[in-house]
């Protein structure tokens, strides 16, 4: 089975998409990074999230250290990212954090509904 490694952000109608690939799907474990000001804003429905606060006022590679740690170890294979929601600087905190991890990973969205990959 895959992780999925996904963002809330401030982009409307983003969390949709999102939150139905969380749901529509079957992952090992869900990583789940967002800014502290959308942490009490959504409280997961499944107890394989974990979710990652993150200060979006630091520099990206201090978030990217982070995420390293919130990583390390629990990662395997494959890893599933969805980049829907969410804004540049956790994007690209997020991507460096997992490949400096060694991980593969493959980029997924919702299409209908439905798992898409890129």
């Amino acid at each position: 089975m895959t992780s999925l490694v996904t963002c809330l952000g401030a982009g409307k109608g983003t969390w949709v998409p999102v939150l139905q690939l969380i749901d529509g799907n079957s992952w090992d474990a869900v990583f789940l990074i967002m800014p502290a000001f959308f942490a009490d804003k959504y409280q997961p429905q499944h107890t394989n999230i974990t979710k990652i606060i993150i200060d979006d006022t630091q520099s990206v590679e201090t978030i990217q250290q982070q995420l390293i740690k919130e990583f390390d170890g629990k990662l395997f294979g494959e890893t599933a990212v969805d980049l829907t929601s969410g804004g540049g600087l956790e994007h690209m905190a997020i991507l460096s954090a997992l490949l400096k991890t060694g991980c593969g990973i493959r980029l997924v969205h919702t299409v209908n509904n439905e798992l898409g990959e890129l």
